[in-house]
């Protein structure tokens, strides 16, 4: 008789009691104490998301890179469930933080981001790609605002905004788990020393922007100080954190 995986691990779950959960728990690394089995959820129509676009119809020139301003964007969680929003342009991965310092419920993450990624040229902002998060139900709202479409991933698919995923892991060596990140504004975003641009960082994205055509007057209107990622050792990802 063959018995999957799951079925050993419920009944381990189903069968630890009182002292005795207590004491397999802690071998744990997680320290769940209930097991919920990969792929479960509850469809019950509460909390999805509507009127999306899925990430297979965005262009193609987000998918392979070609084209400057297409977007991948998450909320970087912090102590108490505060939170900042992170995005990364997927071609050049050019990073922008967002102080949401009044939560992140959906309205308030819409406004935020739109605030922001409208301090971009037009043709910097061509697509954002998001989870399946609630935080993001307001798209319709952001993209009314800013003219800028969501594409959403599919469920449990990080890989697929796979530039943010990477850049989030190493924004953690300055934001740790559990860290209290309530505080910043955007000013302190914009303008701590370990996330500003260097002169010769800025001339490197203006120098990967020149093929799009792009005034050169409109590139030095951007703020110098952004978190524009150079992680050492990792040549797939830029990071300004060393």
């Amino acid at each position: 008789m063959r018995v999957s995986h799951e079925t050993i691990y419920l009944s381990l779950f189903v069968q630890a009691r009182g002292a005795l959960r207590k004491e397999l728990t802690r071998f744990l690394r997680s320290k769940h104490t209930t097991r919920r089995p990969r792929g479960h959820s509850v469809m019950n129509g509460q909390g999805q998301l509507r009127a999306t676009l899925n990430i297979r119809e965005r262009p193609a020139e987000a998918n392979d890179r070609a084209v400057p301003g297409h977007w991948e964007g998450d909320l970087l969680m912090g102590k108490r469930m505060h939170a900042m929003a992170t995005l990364v342009e997927r071609k050049s991965r050019f990073v922008m933080l967002v102080a949401l310092p009044d939560g992140h419920s959906a309205d308030v993450v819409a406004d935020a981001l739109a605030s922001k990624i409208t301090e971009l040229p037009d043709q910097l902002r061509r697509s954002l790609t998001w989870d399946q998060g609630k935080e993001m139900a307001a798209h319709a709202r952001f993209t009314i605002t800013t003219d800028v479409p969501v594409y959403f991933c599919d469920p449990r698919s990080p890989w697929q905004r796979g530039s943010n995923e990477n850049t989030n892991g190493l924004l953690r060596q300055y934001f740790p788990k559990r860290s209290e990140i309530a505080y910043y504004t955007q000013a302190d975003l914009d303008g701590r020393g370990e996330l500003r641009d260097s002169r010769r960082e800025l001339a490197d994205v203006i120098e990967r922007f020149a093929h799009a055509s792009l005034p050169r007057s409109d590139l030095k209107e951007w703020p110098e100080r952004r978190a524009f990622a150079r992680a050492k050792g990792a040549p797939n990802c830029r990071s300004a954190f060393a």
